[in-house]
Protein backbone atom coordinates (compact mmCIF):
# COMPACT_ATOMS: atom_id res chain seq x y z
CA UNK A 1 0.00 0.00 0.00
CA UNK A 2 1.46 3.17 -0.80
CA UNK A 3 1.67 6.61 1.59
CA UNK A 4 1.01 8.93 -1.03
CA UNK A 5 -2.89 7.09 -1.85
CA UNK A 6 -3.01 6.75 2.14
CA UNK A 7 -2.13 10.57 2.81
CA UNK A 8 -4.51 11.17 -0.58
CA UNK A 9 -7.65 9.53 1.39
CA UNK A 10 -6.89 10.80 4.88
CA UNK A 11 -6.50 14.86 3.45
CA UNK A 12 -9.81 14.22 1.30
CA UNK A 13 -11.81 13.12 4.16
CA UNK A 14 -11.16 15.56 6.76
CA UNK A 15 -10.97 18.79 4.16
CA UNK A 16 -14.19 17.32 2.50
CA UNK A 17 -12.83 17.98 -1.24
CA UNK A 18 -10.21 16.92 -3.35
CA UNK A 19 -9.05 20.75 -4.35
CA UNK A 20 -8.50 21.69 -0.66
CA UNK A 21 -6.67 18.03 0.02
CA UNK A 22 -4.62 19.01 -3.30
CA UNK A 23 -4.04 22.12 -1.75
CA UNK A 24 -2.84 20.79 1.64
CA UNK A 25 -0.42 18.31 -0.04
CA UNK A 26 1.15 20.33 -3.01
CA UNK A 27 -0.95 18.05 -5.70
CA UNK A 28 -3.20 19.17 -8.47
CA UNK A 29 -6.93 17.90 -7.86
CA UNK A 30 -6.76 15.32 -10.56
CA UNK A 31 -3.87 13.84 -8.96
CA UNK A 32 -5.70 13.45 -5.67
CA UNK A 33 -8.41 12.02 -7.30
CA UNK A 34 -6.59 9.89 -9.22
CA UNK A 35 -4.50 8.77 -5.94
CA UNK A 36 -7.84 8.21 -3.86
CA UNK A 37 -9.31 6.34 -6.58
CA UNK A 38 -5.95 3.88 -6.74
CA UNK A 39 -6.67 3.14 -3.18
CA UNK A 40 -10.10 2.05 -3.48
CA UNK A 41 -9.43 -0.25 -6.62
CA UNK A 42 -6.16 -1.95 -4.18
CA UNK A 43 -8.46 -2.05 -2.09
CA UNK A 44 -11.81 -3.18 -3.84
CA UNK A 45 -13.82 -0.83 -2.08
CA UNK A 46 -15.80 2.66 -2.36
CA UNK A 47 -14.12 5.13 0.29
CA UNK A 48 -15.75 7.96 -1.09
CA UNK A 49 -18.80 9.69 -2.42
CA UNK A 50 -18.26 12.52 -4.90
CA UNK A 51 -20.68 15.14 -5.55
CA UNK A 52 -20.39 18.49 -6.66
CA UNK A 53 -20.09 19.96 -3.31
CA UNK A 54 -17.07 17.85 -2.87
CA UNK A 55 -16.51 14.41 -1.22
CA UNK A 56 -17.96 12.45 1.92
CA UNK A 57 -16.51 9.50 3.61
CA UNK A 58 -18.88 6.07 2.99
CA UNK A 59 -18.92 3.78 6.01
CA UNK A 60 -16.35 1.89 4.33
CA UNK A 61 -14.13 4.28 4.42
CA UNK A 62 -14.55 5.52 7.74
CA UNK A 63 -13.78 2.28 9.44
CA UNK A 64 -10.58 2.31 7.54
CA UNK A 65 -9.32 5.74 8.89
CA UNK A 66 -7.84 5.03 11.89
CA UNK A 67 -6.12 2.21 10.20
CA UNK A 68 -4.49 4.15 7.85
CA UNK A 69 -3.49 6.36 10.01
CA UNK A 70 -1.74 4.13 11.87
CA UNK A 71 -0.08 3.24 8.67
CA UNK A 72 1.26 6.21 8.28
CA UNK A 73 2.21 6.95 11.72
CA UNK A 74 4.66 3.65 11.72
CA UNK A 75 5.90 4.54 8.19
CA UNK A 76 6.67 8.14 10.10
CA UNK A 77 7.97 6.21 13.53
CA UNK A 78 10.44 4.25 10.54
CA UNK A 79 11.78 7.30 9.52
CA UNK A 80 12.39 9.24 12.43
CA UNK A 81 14.39 5.89 14.00
CA UNK A 82 16.31 6.05 10.76
CA UNK A 83 16.77 9.84 12.31
CA UNK A 84 17.85 9.12 15.78
CA UNK A 85 20.15 6.47 14.20
CA UNK A 86 21.48 10.10 12.39
CA UNK A 87 21.06 12.05 15.84
CA UNK A 88 17.59 12.66 15.79
CA UNK A 89 18.52 15.95 13.13
CA UNK A 90 14.73 15.94 11.89
CA UNK A 91 11.58 14.97 12.73
CA UNK A 92 7.68 16.22 14.11
CA UNK A 93 5.78 15.56 16.70
CA UNK A 94 1.83 15.89 17.47
CA UNK A 95 1.14 16.89 21.19
CA UNK A 96 -2.85 17.07 22.34
CA UNK A 97 -3.50 18.77 25.76
CA UNK A 98 -5.57 20.94 27.57
CA UNK A 99 -5.28 24.41 26.88
CA UNK A 100 -4.24 25.13 30.89
CA UNK A 101 -0.96 22.87 29.54
CA UNK A 102 -0.72 24.76 26.39
CA UNK A 103 -0.40 27.84 27.99
CA UNK A 104 1.93 27.16 30.68
CA UNK A 105 3.76 24.04 30.56
CA UNK A 106 4.51 23.18 27.18
CA UNK A 107 6.15 26.78 25.82
CA UNK A 108 8.99 26.32 28.03
CA UNK A 109 9.21 22.39 27.80
CA UNK A 110 9.05 22.84 23.80
CA UNK A 111 12.06 25.35 24.12
CA UNK A 112 14.17 24.04 26.09
CA UNK A 113 13.93 20.51 24.10
CA UNK A 114 14.26 22.83 20.51
CA UNK A 115 17.73 24.01 22.33
CA UNK A 116 18.70 20.32 21.46
CA UNK A 117 17.01 19.14 18.51
CA UNK A 118 15.91 22.43 16.31
CA UNK A 119 15.53 20.06 13.31
CA UNK A 120 12.10 18.75 14.98
CA UNK A 121 8.37 20.31 14.11
CA UNK A 122 5.74 20.72 16.48
CA UNK A 123 1.94 20.84 16.29
CA UNK A 124 -0.20 21.36 19.24
CA UNK A 125 -3.69 20.23 19.78
CA UNK A 126 -5.43 21.70 22.03
CA UNK A 127 -8.84 20.09 23.03
CA UNK A 128 -11.17 19.20 26.13
CA UNK A 129 -10.75 15.57 27.25
CA UNK A 130 -13.23 14.00 24.85
CA UNK A 131 -11.25 15.61 22.09
CA UNK A 132 -7.92 14.61 23.45
CA UNK A 133 -8.94 10.66 23.21
CA UNK A 134 -10.09 11.38 19.65
CA UNK A 135 -6.97 12.27 19.00
CA UNK A 136 -5.16 9.65 20.64
CA UNK A 137 -7.32 6.76 19.05
CA UNK A 138 -6.96 8.11 15.82
CA UNK A 139 -3.38 8.10 15.56
CA UNK A 140 -3.37 12.10 15.25
CA UNK A 141 -1.13 13.06 18.50
CA UNK A 142 2.39 11.20 19.50
CA UNK A 143 1.02 11.86 23.29
CA UNK A 144 -1.24 14.32 25.26
CA UNK A 145 -1.08 16.24 28.36
CA UNK A 146 -4.24 16.02 30.56
CA UNK A 147 -5.75 15.57 33.85
CA UNK A 148 -6.43 11.70 35.21
CA UNK A 149 -10.20 10.63 35.33
CA UNK A 150 -11.29 6.65 34.82
CA UNK A 151 -11.20 5.69 32.66
CA UNK A 152 -7.79 6.12 31.65
CA UNK A 153 -7.36 3.40 28.78
CA UNK A 154 -3.98 4.28 27.78
CA UNK A 155 -0.44 4.38 29.42
CA UNK A 156 -0.61 7.33 31.92
CA UNK A 157 2.70 8.89 33.62
CA UNK A 158 1.44 11.29 36.30
CA UNK A 159 3.96 14.51 36.21
CA UNK A 160 2.29 17.10 39.37
CA UNK A 161 -0.91 17.66 41.60
CA UNK A 162 -2.82 21.11 41.00
CA UNK A 163 -5.15 22.21 43.33
CA UNK A 164 -8.71 22.88 41.98
CA UNK A 165 -10.34 26.37 43.30
CA UNK A 166 -13.50 28.55 42.53
CA UNK A 167 -13.12 31.59 40.81
CA UNK A 168 -15.55 34.42 42.05
CA UNK A 169 -16.80 37.78 40.67
CA UNK A 170 -14.62 40.55 42.35
CA UNK A 171 -18.27 41.33 44.33
CA UNK A 172 -19.36 37.75 44.90
CA UNK A 173 -20.52 37.72 49.00
CA UNK A 174 -17.81 34.91 49.49
CA UNK A 175 -15.12 36.97 47.86
CA UNK A 176 -13.26 38.03 51.53
CA UNK A 177 -13.83 34.62 52.65
CA UNK A 178 -10.96 32.18 53.01
CA UNK A 179 -12.12 29.39 50.86
CA UNK A 180 -15.45 28.89 48.79
CA UNK A 181 -17.92 25.79 50.24
CA UNK A 182 -18.80 23.58 47.74
CA UNK A 183 -22.01 23.32 48.94
CA UNK A 184 -22.49 26.82 48.02
CA UNK A 185 -22.47 25.89 43.95
CA UNK A 186 -26.26 24.71 45.01
CA UNK A 187 -26.63 28.63 45.35
CA UNK A 188 -24.59 30.07 42.50
CA UNK A 189 -24.94 30.39 38.79
CA UNK A 190 -22.55 27.81 37.84
CA UNK A 191 -20.36 28.18 34.80
CA UNK A 192 -19.12 24.98 33.55
CA UNK A 193 -16.36 23.94 30.67
CA UNK A 194 -15.84 21.20 28.43
CA UNK A 195 -19.96 22.01 27.51
CA UNK A 196 -20.47 20.69 31.24
CA UNK A 197 -18.55 17.47 31.12
CA UNK A 198 -15.34 18.36 32.49
CA UNK A 199 -14.49 14.60 34.68
CA UNK A 200 -12.29 16.82 37.38
CA UNK A 201 -15.29 19.02 38.51
CA UNK A 202 -17.89 16.49 38.05
CA UNK A 203 -15.96 14.13 40.45
CA UNK A 204 -15.93 16.87 42.98
CA UNK A 205 -20.19 16.98 42.82
CA UNK A 206 -20.40 13.71 43.13
CA UNK A 207 -17.66 13.15 45.76
CA UNK A 208 -19.17 16.04 47.84
CA UNK A 209 -23.04 15.13 47.00
CA UNK A 210 -23.87 18.64 45.17
CA UNK A 211 -26.58 19.20 42.67
CA UNK A 212 -25.62 21.95 41.53
CA UNK A 213 -26.87 25.69 39.41
CA UNK A 214 -25.33 25.40 36.22
CA UNK A 215 -26.50 28.50 34.30
CA UNK A 216 -23.75 28.45 31.66
CA UNK A 217 -21.46 25.90 29.67
CA UNK A 218 -18.46 26.79 27.76
CA UNK A 219 -15.97 25.04 25.78
CA UNK A 220 -12.64 25.53 27.68
CA UNK A 221 -11.52 27.57 30.65
CA UNK A 222 -11.04 30.95 29.91
CA UNK A 223 -14.57 31.60 28.26
CA UNK A 224 -15.98 30.58 31.65
CA UNK A 225 -13.12 32.94 33.35
CA UNK A 226 -13.79 35.81 31.11
CA UNK A 227 -17.77 35.28 31.66
CA UNK A 228 -17.13 35.24 35.51
CA UNK A 229 -15.10 38.70 35.27
CA UNK A 230 -18.43 39.97 33.95
CA UNK A 231 -20.61 38.72 37.11
CA UNK A 232 -22.49 36.00 35.32
CA UNK A 233 -21.70 33.45 38.14
CA UNK A 234 -18.70 31.50 39.03
CA UNK A 235 -16.36 28.65 37.86
CA UNK A 236 -14.45 25.82 39.37
CA UNK A 237 -11.37 24.81 37.83
CA UNK A 238 -7.44 24.05 38.57
CA UNK A 239 -5.04 26.58 39.23
CA UNK A 240 -3.13 25.99 36.46
CA UNK A 241 -6.02 27.04 33.90
CA UNK A 242 -5.86 30.34 36.08
CA UNK A 243 -2.76 30.63 36.44
CA UNK A 244 -2.53 34.21 33.83
CA UNK A 245 -5.96 35.49 34.88
CA UNK A 246 -5.70 37.02 38.10
CA UNK A 247 -7.53 40.69 37.30
CA UNK A 248 -10.99 41.57 38.71
CA UNK A 249 -11.16 37.55 39.71
CA UNK A 250 -11.04 36.20 43.50
CA UNK A 251 -9.59 32.60 43.88
CA UNK A 252 -10.60 30.49 46.18
CA UNK A 253 -9.36 27.24 47.62
CA UNK A 254 -12.39 24.66 47.79
CA UNK A 255 -13.60 23.67 50.94
CA UNK A 256 -13.47 20.52 50.83
CA UNK A 257 -10.33 20.42 49.04
CA UNK A 258 -10.01 19.18 45.97
CA UNK A 259 -6.80 18.16 43.48
CA UNK A 260 -6.21 17.10 39.98
CA UNK A 261 -3.37 15.21 38.99
CA UNK A 262 -1.75 15.99 35.44
CA UNK A 263 -0.03 13.94 33.20
CA UNK A 264 1.05 12.27 29.94
CA UNK A 265 -1.34 9.47 28.01
CA UNK A 266 -0.25 7.62 25.03
CA UNK A 267 -0.74 4.69 23.19
CA UNK A 268 2.14 2.48 23.41
CA UNK A 269 6.00 3.49 23.37
CA UNK A 270 6.84 0.45 21.86
CA UNK A 271 4.92 2.48 18.52
CA UNK A 272 6.49 5.69 19.53
CA UNK A 273 8.59 7.62 16.94
CA UNK A 274 12.00 8.46 18.39
CA UNK A 275 11.36 12.00 18.59
CA UNK A 276 8.28 11.32 20.47
CA UNK A 277 10.25 8.97 23.09
CA UNK A 278 12.95 11.77 23.31
CA UNK A 279 10.61 14.14 24.27
CA UNK A 280 8.97 12.53 26.39
CA UNK A 281 11.80 11.72 28.26
CA UNK A 282 12.19 15.88 28.56
CA UNK A 283 9.12 15.94 29.99
CA UNK A 284 9.06 13.66 32.53
CA UNK A 285 12.17 15.55 33.79
CA UNK A 286 11.34 18.74 33.18
CA UNK A 287 7.85 18.59 34.88
CA UNK A 288 8.75 16.30 37.65
CA UNK A 289 12.29 18.31 39.24
CA UNK A 290 12.27 19.45 42.38
CA UNK A 291 11.29 23.54 42.28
Amino acid sequence: MESARCKAFLESVERGSFKAAADALGYTPSAVSQLVAALEKELSLNLLIRSKKGVTVTDEGRKLVPIVRSFLAREKEMYELASELQGLSVGNLTIAAYPSVATTWLPELVRTFQRDYPGIEFSIMEGVRQEIFQHLDQHEADMAFLAYAEPMNYEWIPLAEEEMIAVLPEDHPLAAEKAYPVKHLEKDNVIMTSWGQDAEILDIFRRNHVAPHVKYTTYDTPASLAMVRMGLGVCICNELAAQYWNDHLIKLPLDPPARATFGIAYTSEEHMTAAAKKFLAYAVQYLTQPE
